[in-house]
């Protein structure tokens, strides 16, 4: 076995032959030419990845392993660590980008070739891509230096596949892949900013030539920026300063400066006068210096309490901008109005260097659960009067929020081109026309109150009722059309269950499954956002349409739903089924959720639903291995009944499945009736006759 092979465990090898664990364990025992596991423990061993290739293509399991499932085994089994292996994946791809005759040369060389003479040409490539932080602040070297011979040596098998790769596919987009595949097998271990609020804030900050981002984390902010001619970034865990490099230096010519640094504490840039400044800054952070930091000149508008670290990070970046620089930080709501900062944001409200307010949906960035900020910041010139208003944005209500709102589905173009309208003639003008319940330009003379609360949804008048009062007439109109079919199909008064129903001669999903007459898949498998819309449990819970998407993952074909399919969640210890119809036929099912698809010669879908909705069925059925209520489809309990009386019982399930939506859509347009005259008596569109 190679000196530096990589491993693999069972899971990964179940996913490299399309197969489940339980096949592999199966190899295991039946055949004893399977690859002996060369490290990890008795219950979780690895094994030799080539020779697990190579048993799988002996015996027809495996054509080949795909050259990008390879390299990213390579590198996650890497013994020094996957952020290790990604640097110098990196290194490599820049030598191989700008220098290929000289990768050439080397790669045509053994193993302890190229570990002697690769230093020297990464040294070359990083040199030229690459400048000091500030050289007027000593201390901070480049946050990527080459590794020797002794730390390249593990990573060669890597570093020839990474090569390949970027043959196939090119050195940028094989580096954006396997950082990708890496940050989201860690999703706890990085606070990432999206790509939606990232090209927001790049639009807002404008066109800029050198940009700073002082806590970059993987430069998702400074790569928003292409046309750019100098970034700068910091952030104080060494290895995301060093990915950060890395990865901007691939996207593009401009020069990098990065380095790994608390930039509140130790400041690499600290002449720096940037023309943007870009910045997700860590939330709620007592230890961020207080003390220490009491006397530093960047606190021009005053010294920033303790519990007020998001109003150090804001003085911060004003103080790295050039007269008439912007600044864009994302920040939490609280920022806005606790009253520890109060007399920060009404100097930074005087000196007009706080130019608007952005309230984002939730949801549209880490900590997904509540609605951030964004600031929009301009560092005064001493010449120019500042300015007399401060802009203020809410997109809550922004079309498509309300109804595809939450983590990865808030419609960005919509966000943007709303924000970017009131921001552009304000920006132009200092001024512009309000939208109600949208935007504002507020005189900063009302704001300078005890509280100093800049907070968009309270200074923002209420938008107008859409439609005014015919639009609730219309709503009126629906709700009582809803009322009158759930009328009509209230079921009947229950009638005595036959005697013979006491003795039906039960069976279980599971005997069904084995027998042939239903096929069992669990759902959540997929190929990312990019795919068809997922049936989420959600869905399936409020009968509504498919709403969700697939999250980014192995390159697996997702269960695709068909008309008469059986779908019921497994969390939560409630008692749902949904049939698919043809609307919803064709999404991907969910995460949490199992598919029944009956064979429609020997079993009726509605009958089927009906019985798995029971309660005394689900009871018996669940488990409590966790936290959770876990449902066992497989012990699911149903009649044998023949195919005509599953008929008929399906023909009244249907009906009461009829009866249940209409019930949904009466409640949620009663909702929607109470709150539109709730809101029209408030704001004066209703009167009171």
């Amino acid at each position: 076995m190679p000196e530096h092979a990589a491993e693999v465990t069972a899971a990964t090898i179940a996913r490299l032959a399309g197969v489940g664990r339980a096949a592999v364990s199966n190899w295991r025992r039946r055949h004893a030419d399977f690859p002996k596991p060369v490290g990890g423990t008795e219950t979780s061993p690895s094994f030799a990845l080539h020779e697990v290739e190579q048993w799988l293509r002996a015996q027809g399991k495996l054509a080949e392993v795909p050259l990008r499932e390879r390299v990213w085994q390579q590198l996650s089994a890497h013994p020094a660590g996957a952020v290790t292996a990604l640097v110098h994946a990196g290194c490599a791809l820049l030598a191989v980008r700008d220098h290929p005759a000289k990768w050439r040369k080397l790669a045509a060389l053994s193993d302890a070739g190229l570990a002697e003479g690769l230093p020297g040409l990464l040294g070359e490539v990083l040199g030229e891509r690459f400048k000091e932080a500030d050289p007027a602040h000593a201390g901070h070297g480049r946050s990527v230096n080459p590794p020797d011979a002794a730390e390249l040596a593990p990573s060669l098998p890597l570093l020839r596949g990474v090569a390949e790769l970027a043959a196939e596919a090119g050195a940028r987009e094989a580096f954006e892949f396997l950082l990708g595949r890496h940050l989201d097998a860690n999703p706890r271990q990085y606070t990432l900013t999206p790509q939606g609020p990232a090209e927001l804030m790049a639009a807002l900050a404008g066109p800029a030539g050198s940009v700073l981002d002082p806590a970059c984390g993987t430069g998702t902010l400074l790569c928003a920026l292409p046309d750019a001619v100098a970034l700068h970034g910091q952030d104080a865990d060494p290895d995301l300063a060093a990915l950060t490099g890395l990865r901007l230096a691939l996207a593009g010519s401009a020069a990098i400066r990065t380095a790994a640094a608390d930039s509140l504490r130790a400041d690499a840039f600290g002449s720096l006068a940037a023309d943007a400044v870009l910045c997700h800054p860590p939330f709620n952070e007592r230890a961020w210096g207080h003390d220490e930091l009491a006397y530093d000149p960047r606190w021009e508008y005053g010294l920033p309490a303790r519990t007020e670290s998001e109003l150090a990070w804001v003085q911060h970046a004003l103080a790295r901008l050039r007269e008439g620089g912007t600044a864009v930080l994302l920040m939490p709501p609280a920022a806005a109005s606790r009253r520890s900062g109060r007399r920060i944001r009404a100097d930074l409200l005087r000196r007009g260097a706080l130019r608007a307010v952005v309230a984002l949906p939730a949801g549209a960035a880490p900590p997904y659960g509540i609605p951030l900020h964004l600031w929009v910041l301009r560092r005064p010139d001493g010449a120019t009067r500042p300015a007399p208003e401060l802009l203020l944005v809410d997109t809550g209500g922004v079309e498509g929020v309300a109804v595809d709102g939450g983590r990865d589905r808030l419609p960005w173009p919509a966000l943007q081109s709303a924000v970017l309208d009131a921001w552009t003639p304000f920006d132009r003008d200092g001024t512009a026309v309000e939208q109600p319940g949208v935007s504002r330009s507020v005189p900063v003379i009302e704001l300078l109150d005890d509280d100093v609360d800049l907070a968009p949804a309270r200074h923002l008048p209420p938008p107008a009722a859409e439609g005014g009062t015919a639009a609730l007439d219309g709503v009126r109109e629906r709700l009582d059309a809803a009322l009158r079919l759930a009328a009509e199909l209230t079921p009947p008064p229950a009638a005595p269950a036959p005697a013979q129903g006491a003795r039906w001669s039960p069976t279980t999903v599971g005997e069904l499954a084995r027998a042939g007459a239903l096929v069992l898949r669990a759902g959540g498998a997929g190929s990312g956002p990019d795919g068809p819309a997922v049936l989420t449990e959600h869905d399936v819970l409020a009968g509504t349409a498919p709403s969700g998407t697939l999250p980014e993952g192995p390159a697996e074909e997702p269960v695709l739903t068909r008309p008469g399919d059986v779908v019921v969640p497994v969390l939560g210890g409630g008692t749902a089924a949904r049939v698919v119809d043809e609307a919803s036929a064709g999404a991907a099912l969910g995460r949490n959720l199992q598919l029944l698809r009956p064979e429609p010669a020997a079993l009726d879908p509605w009958f089927l639903a009906g019985f798995l909705r029971g309660t005394a069925n689900n009871r018996q059925a669940s488990s409590y291995a966790t936290t959770a209520s876990r449902l066992d489809v497989r012990r699911l309990h149903l009649p044998r009944l023949p195919l005509a009386e599953q008929r008929r019982y399906g023909e009244r399930f249907r009906a009461l499945a009829a009866f249940e939506d209409t019930l949904r859509l009466a409640g949620r347009l009663g909702e929607q009736l109470v709150q539109g005259l709730h809101d029209g008596l408030t704001d004066g569109s209703v009167g009171p006759g």
